[in-house]
C-alpha cells in the first residue's frame, strides 16, 4: 500500500511511519522540510514539499495531520491565522490536487480533536454529541472536519479522528507536564474538575491502522481512552508514577491573564468517549491511567 502523510514529522505521524515501514508499506511525506523526512520518518519514506511533487504513482491512502500545535502558545490573531491555514487551508489545498487526479486513494484519514465538541463539562460525549460551546479550537475542528468531509464527493472514504490527549514517552503532552512534576511543583489547572480524555500513544497508532483497513470505517471517532479522567486525577496519577507529590495547583485568575483565551482550553474539558471504535470491536491495550503511565515512565526513565 502506498500512503501519503500530512504533518508525518510529528508525534503520531512519525508513531505511524514506524509501524508502516515495518509491515512494507510504501510511505510519502509532505513537510516543509522534505530533506528531513528520512531521518525523521525512516531511510526508505520519501519527502516532498507539495503536492505535485508526488507525482503519477499511484495512490492507496492519505493520512491528513499537519497542523502548527495548538497549544504552545497564546492565540493572538496572528497565531490563529497560523492554525486555522496550517490545518483548514492546506486541507483544501490537499483537495484541489485530489481533484485533478485520476486515480483517486481509497481512504482520507484526517485529523481532528476532542475539541471539537467545545467545553463539555459533565456531559458524556460519544460521537453523536453535538459541539457545546463555541469557541475557537471547537470552530477550528468543525471547520476541519467540514472540509476534510468534502472528499467524499470524489468517491473517497473519510475518516475523522477526534484525538485526546497523547500520552508518549519521547514528546508531546507528556513531556512538557514532566520538568515541573520531577520538582514537585505540578499539579491541577484551575479547580481540577476538568475531564482529560488521553490515549497512550500506542492505542492511537493501532486504532488507526485499524480504521484505515476498515472499508466501513467513515465518519468521525473518539480516539481517546474508554476511561477519562479527572484533571486532579491526571494529576495524582502522575506524581504516583514520578513518585513527587502533585498539589501545586496553576489558578484560573493566574492562567487567563497569562494566557488568554488559550486558558479555556486548558481549564474546560470533554468526557469524550469512544462509543464508536468500541462498537466496532477495537480493544485498547491501556485503559487505565496509572497502567498507561507506568508503562511510559519506567524507572530508568523516571
Amino acid at each position: 500500500m502506498h500512503i501519503l502523510l500530512t504533518g508525518g514529522t510529528g508525534l503520531i505521524g512519525r508513531a505511524l511511519c514506524r509501524r508502516w515501514l515495518g509491515e512494507g508499506h510504501q510511505l510519502t511525506v509532505l513537510c516543509r522540510r522534505p530533506q528531513s523526512v528520512a531521518s525523521l520518518c525512516g531511510r526508505s519514506v520519501r519527502g516532498i514539499s507539495q503536492f505535485s511533487d508526488y507525482g503519477d504513482e499511484p495512490l492507496d491512502a492519505i493520512v491528513n495531520l499537519a497542523g502548527e500545535p495548538i497549544a504552545d502558545r497564546p492565540w493572538s490573531n496572528k497565531r490563529k491565522a497560523q492554525l486555522w491555514g496550517s490545518r483548514i487551508t492546506l486541507t483544501e489545498q490537499l483537495l484541489e490536487w485530489l481533484e485533478k487526479r485520476d486515480q483517486k486513494p481509497q481512504v482520507l484519514i484526517s485529523g481532528s480533536a476532542v475539541g471539537w465538541y467545545g467545553d463539555g463539562g459533565e456531559r458524556e460525549l460519544t460521537e453523536d454529541s453535538p459541539p457545546v460551546t463555541d469557541d475557537f479550537a471547537s470552530q477550528l475542528c468543525v471547520a476541519w472536519e467540514e472540509t476534510a468531509q468534502r472528499a467524499e464527493a470524489l468517491g473517497i472514504r473519510v475518516v475523522l479522528v477526534r484525538t485526546g490527549l497523547v500520552l508518549a514517552r519521547e514528546g508531546g503532552f507528556l513531556k512538557r507536564l514532566l520538568p515541573p512534576f520531577r520538582l514537585g511543583l505540578g499539579g491541577p489547572l484551575g479547580n481540577g474538575r476538568q475531564w482529560m480524555p488521553w490515549i497512550h500513544l500506542e492505542d492511537q497508532i493501532a486504532l488507526m491502522d485499524f480504521l484505515l483497513r476498515r472499508d466501513d470505517a467513515r465518519g468521525p471517532y473518539n480516539a481517546c481512552s474508554p476511561q477519562p479522567v479527572r484533571n486532579r486525577d491526571f494529576a495524582r496519577s502522575l506524581g504516583r508514577a514520578l513518585g513527587r507529590p502533585a498539589f501545586m495547583p496553576a489558578p484560573a485568575f493566574v492562567l487567563r491573564p497569562l494566557l488568554g483565551e488559550l486558558a479555556e482550553l486548558l481549564l474546560g474539558g470533554q468526557r469524550a468517549v469512544p462509543a464508536r471504535l468500541r462498537a466496532a470491536g477495537f480493544t485498547f491495550a491501556f485503559t487505565d491511567l496509572d497502567m498507561a503511565l507506568g508503562d511510559l515512565l519506567k524507572p530508568k526513565d523516571v
